[in-house]
């Protein structure tokens, strides 16, 4: 068995979490190809590096002198060195980055430099080999990442050995550094996953899991154990905070298991992510596998006689709204009327403008605006085997005193979308959650 495991900022932050990850890692075998972040705040009123360094490049943009704070990011990785006595010229690299920063250096090679020294760090705490991203991250000119040509580096950098590896950022064409976006040693990890085939890609931070709904509403929601890779996809669209995206999509093309697990919390299991579990019983269990919602919709109904019957009227209505650049999330229709469910902040800057289009080109009989909406999305891979679900969800809500303006429900029967105003949403969010998991 092969495990990729991820440990971000918060658990590269000081001695303390280098300890921890160390016996993590040296509790299973398995685990022996590591990523790892730059270290991350250790206090509310801490720095992460990776803002030090940014801050460090636009002082030297501007000509301004960044040395005190260069040495607060020298003395944070050097402490944890000396505290933790690890046997490491770390100080030569330093040194060396320091006079590259003033010989000129750019944004992304500096900004690389806490992931790398968080690797540099923790292979030799280890006794892991160190394989720089930059040897088998490999990017296009165009930015996006070659995952062929990335698989193959790694898979022949880290044959049989057990390594430390920085995320973050790989390497162009030309040999230049390039980070990724923000999260971007998520993605990293995900990459060393596929590259690999691992047998699963545990990704450690600093909460146990995936929560049923946002803790802000919902005090000490339970933890998801097991959700599916579409079910994680439709949480984290309408605004769950969940991993990104790019970091699923290489081990989900692979159907490589997905575990987040909480490095403060080793014991617990956290959430496991895969295709399917087939072990599920449809029947048994919660209705519902997860609550997400956002505020910041507005819902624009067209409404015209006759209108199911005109061939492209659809495409027009979308076309506009392409050209002014506004996102349509969800799209509820009924036989003369057609609506679209935007953001207010896409939506708001060319309102007047949008609307003057439609009204142009569709000529309808009344276009309704309806303004501070709220979407909730119920998510559950159960649904589909349980009659009268959406039946119950919506009674539940009016029970509660929640106005539905909106209601759309994917062809897979794996989300019902609720769209009311944003006065309802924390009420609706509560409802949903004591009603159907708590």
């Amino acid at each position: 068995m092969l495990k990729v495991a991820k440990f971000g900022g918060s658990s590269m932050a000081d001695a303390a979490h280098y300890l921890q990850v160390r016996d993590i890692v040296l509790s299973d075998p398995a685990r022996t190809i590591i990523v790892v972040s730059a270290a991350g705040k250790r206090n509310s009123s801490d720095y992460k590096i990776t803002d030090l360094l940014y801050l460090c490049h636009a002082h030297l943009k501007y000509g301004v002198p960044c040395d005190s704070i260069y040495d607060t990011i020298r003395e944070r990785y050097l402490g944890i060195r000396d505290e933790l006595g690890i046997d490491l010229p770390l100080e030569d690299d330093l040194d060396a980055l320091f006079a590259e920063m003033k010989a000129g250096i750019s944004e992304d090679k500096l900004v690389s430099r806490g992931e790398y020294f968080s690797a540099k760090l923790l292979a030799a705490f280890l006794g892991f080999d160190f394989i720089d991203s930059e040897l088998w991250v490999r990017f296009r000119f165009d930015g996006s990442i070659d995952q062929e040509a990335t698989y193959e580096a790694l898979s022949h950098a880290a044959a049989g050995r057990k390594a430390v590896i920085p995320g973050f950022y790989g390497v162009m064409p030309d040999g230049h550094i390039k980070l990724m976006d923000r999260g971007g040693s998520d993605i990293t990890g995900a990459l060393a996953a596929a590259a690999l085939d691992a047998d699963v890609y545990e990704n450690w931070t600093d909460v146990s899991g995936i929560l049923m709904a946002d803790p802000r509403i919902v005090k000490n929601a339970k933890t998801i154990s097991r959700i599916t890779y579409s079910e994680l996809r439709e949480l984290s669209y309408i605004g769950a905070q969940v991993l990104h995206e790019a970091t699923i999509f290489p081990v989900r093309e692979k159907n490589i298991p997905l575990n987040i697990r909480n490095t403060n919390e080793p014991e617990n299991p956290g959430t496991l992510i895969r295709d399917s579990f087939e072990d599920d019983v449809p029947t048994e269990g919660s209705l519902i596998t997860g609550i997400a919602g956002r505020k910041g919709f507005t819902i624009i109904t067209i409404t015209r006689n006759g209108m199911s019957s005109e061939v492209g009227v659809i495409r027009k209505i979308l076309g506009i709204f392409e050209n002014f650049s506004i996102s349509i999330h969800y799209a509820p229709s009924g036989v003369d009327c057609y609506s679209v469910v935007v953001e207010n902040k896409q939506f708001e800057p060319c309102r007047y403008s949008c609307l003057a289009e439609l009204q142009k080109e569709i000529k309808p009989d009344h276009i309704h605006v309806s303004e501070n909406i709220a979407i909730v999305a119920v998510v559950g891979r159960k649904m589909v085997f349980r009659t009268g679900s959406s039946g119950r969800i919506f009674v539940a809500l009016g029970e509660s005193g929640v106005n539905i303006r909106m209601i759309s429900q994917g062809p897979e029967e794996l989300n019902i979308i609720i769209g009311m105003k944003e006065r309802d949403y924390e009420t609706a969010v509560r409802t949903l959650y004591e009603r159907f998991i708590h």
